[in-house]
C-alpha cells in the first residue's frame, strides 16, 4: 500500500474543490454510466457532485475530504447526524488508475477513526443495487446490508440503493 498519500479536509472557499468536482466528473462517467446511465449521471453529477453543490453541502455541515499524492486521486464526505449513534459516509469515491492502491482503505480507515474520536457507533452509506463491485469492496471492510432504499431525486430518477452499515469498535 502506498503510504504517501494524504487526507485533508476541505473548506467552502478551498480552490482545490475545483479540481476534487473534475476528479467526481471523470469518476462518474468512468464507473456509473454503465449503471445507471448518461443522462442521470449528469444529472447527479450537476445537483451533487459539482463544484457549486459541494460548496453548498460543505456550508450545510458536510465534511468532504481529498486524498492526494501530487494530485487529488479520491474523495468522500461524511455526514454527522448529531446523535452519536452513526454517521453517513456519503461519498467515497476514486480514480481508476489508483484502485487498488489502498486509498479507499486509507480513507475508510480515516472515516472510521472520525467516528472513534466522536465515539459514534455505526457508519453507514447508500450504494446502488447494481454497483456490484463496490457492495462487494463494502462487504469484504465489514459492512453489511441493513436495509433498500428507493428515492425519488427529481428529473424522473431514482436512487434505488442498499443501506449497508459497519459497527465502529
Amino acid at each position: 500500500m502506498n503510504t504517501s498519500f494524504q487526507i485533508s479536509s476541505l473548506e467552502a472557499n478551498d480552490s482545490r474543490l475545483t479540481q476534487v468536482a473534475l476528479l467526481a466528473e471523470k469518476i462518474w462517467q468512468q464507473h456509473f454510466t454503465p449503471i445507471i446511465g448518461e443522462q442521470q449521471v449528469a444529472y447527479m453529477l450537476d445537483k451533487f457532485q459539482s463544484e457549486a453543490a459541494m460548496r453548498q453541502q460543505i456550508n450545510d455541515g458536510v465534511e468532504y475530504f481529498v486524498i492526494a499524492d501530487s494530485q487529488p486521486c479520491g474523495y468522500m464526505a461524511l455526514i454527522d447526524s448529531g446523535d452519536k449513534d452513526r454517521m453517513m459516509l456519503s461519498k467515497l469515491y476514486v480514480a481508476e488508475q489508483y484502485r487498488g492502491q489502498g486509498v479507499g482503505y486509507q480513507l475508510l480507515n480515516f472515516a472510521e477513526e472520525i467516528c472513534r474520536q466522536r465515539e459514534i457507533q455505526a457508519l453507514w452509506l447508500t450504494v446502488n443495487r447494481d454497483n456490484s463491485d463496490s457492495i462487494s469492496w463494502y462487504q469484504w471492510q465489514g459492512f453489511t446490508l441493513v436495509d433498500e432504499v428507493k428515492k425519488d431525486i427529481g428529473n424522473g430518477f431514482f436512487m434505488d440503493d442498499f443501506v449497508m452499515q459497519k459497527a465502529i469498535v
